[in-house]
């Protein structure tokens, strides 16, 4: 009777872990599938993510907004970048949205911004669009001026350029730009889009004010390292 009793528990002992072995995988693989997953995961992800920049980085997206499409792109479709005889296309990202990844991500992010004044209205109608052309092109200047034309480069090189091909004022112009370090949105302006009136006057502003703030910086640093270099040195105590 006691070896009867003995063996039900052996046997309830072995089924017991049986099921404990086939209901809970062993540590090794739970650590496996949740790699696998992870990695899965992440994969769904990343392609999303990019997928996501790519569909908003076109054209047709651009212009799904009507302030967009009733202003700056009609205006561009008269223009060299959108027809030409080379059949070369610049579209709309291809001048305002960087190439480089990670410069393409920090432009989204601030482009969040567009979308905001969208849904308020801020450039609706064309007569509010216009009270606001001199305030955007400026924001797109400073942009293109702080990344040295980054955009335009994709294109434009002065290092490409050949020079003897070209008009003799075009040549002479990019010569002199490229010894005095313009860039290209210094004289390329209203190129793509209508300028607004004063553009000039602003656009020289706003140079003026990126030179002091240039200026501004060196000085600091300047002064910074005159004052550190002042200060009295220290005296090591164990030196007689």
């Amino acid at each position: 009777m006691a070896n009867t009793d003995h063996n039900n528990e052996t046997q309830g002992g072995m089924f017991s872990r049986f099921w404990r072995w086939i209901s809970t995988p062993a540590r090794s693989i739970a650590l496996g599938t949740l790699l696998v997953a992870g990695f899965v995961a992440g994969v769904v992800f990343w392609g999303g993510f990019n997928w996501s920049l790519e569909v908003t980085n076109t054209e047709q997206f651009c212009i799904s907004c009507h302030e967009m499409k009733e202003n700056v792109f009609a205006e561009y479709q008269g223009t060299v970048h959108y027809a030409n005889r080379s059949g070369v296309r610049a579209s709309c990202p291809d001048c305002h949205v960087p190439k480089e990844w990670a410069y393409k991500v920090v432009r989204k992010i601030r482009a969040s911004n567009e979308l905001y004044h969208h849904f308020l209205g801020t450039v609706s109608t064309p007569q509010k669009f216009n009270a606001k052309r001199l305030e955007l092109a400026t924001n797109e200047w400073r942009r293109m001026k702080s990344t040295d034309s980054r955009e335009c480069r994709n294109c434009h090189k002065f290092d490409y350029m050949d020079y003897s091909t070209q008009e003799p004022r075009a040549s002479k112009t990019h010569q002199d730009a490229l010894t005095s370090g313009k860039t290209c949105i210094d004289c390329h302006r209203g190129i793509a889009h209508t300028l607004p009136p004063k553009a000039t006057e602003a656009y020289d502003k706003l140079v003026e004010s990126i030179d002091k703030n240039d200026s501004g910086v060196l000085s600091a640093y300047l002064e910074k390292l005159s004052k550190s270099t002042d200060k009295p040195q220290t005296a090591d105590a164990s030196v007689k």
